[in-house]
């Protein structure tokens, strides 16, 4: 099971780095964009996931560990998000770190709800309701 964890979260990673990175270049902007484009982002899907697999019975417990605890640990990044907030009050900068701080946090939450409710008829279509 460790190495589906594993694998999924090297996955993960390499797909935070590129969407995060990219967002960030896109932006162009010292608001780190790309960190929480990528946390909202994986708060929808591990809301989407945890919803589906609590409730489908068709998915095996590696392919479960293999897409949450490890592409999902992976792909989102608390630890980035806590330095980038600190960086940013560091730098005097109280405004944007709050905003960051706030949209990352109320986001994200919003963004697992949306998650888990868009799973719902993804289930029932699935056992054929």
């Amino acid at each position: 099971m460790l190495w589906y964890v594993a694998i999924g979260g090297a996955l993960g990673s390499v797909a935070r780095v590129s969407l995060g990175g990219m967002v960030q270049r896109v932006t162009a902007t010292a608001f780190p964009s790309g960190t929480l484009v990528v946390n909202v982002a994986g708060c929808l899907l591990i809301g989407f996931l945890m919803r589906y697999f609590a409730e489908a019975t068709v998915a095996p417990p590696s392919l479960r560990a293999l897409v949450t605890a490890g592409f999902c640990g992976g792909f989102t990044t608390f630890s980035t998000f806590s330095y980038e907030t600190i960086a940013l009050l560091n730098q005097g900068d109280w405004r944007r770190a709050l905003l960051y701080a706030g949209l990352s946090t109320g986001a994200s939450l919003l963004a697992t709800v949306v998650g888990i409710a868009l799973a719902r008829p993804v289930v029932l279509m699935s056992q054929g309701s």
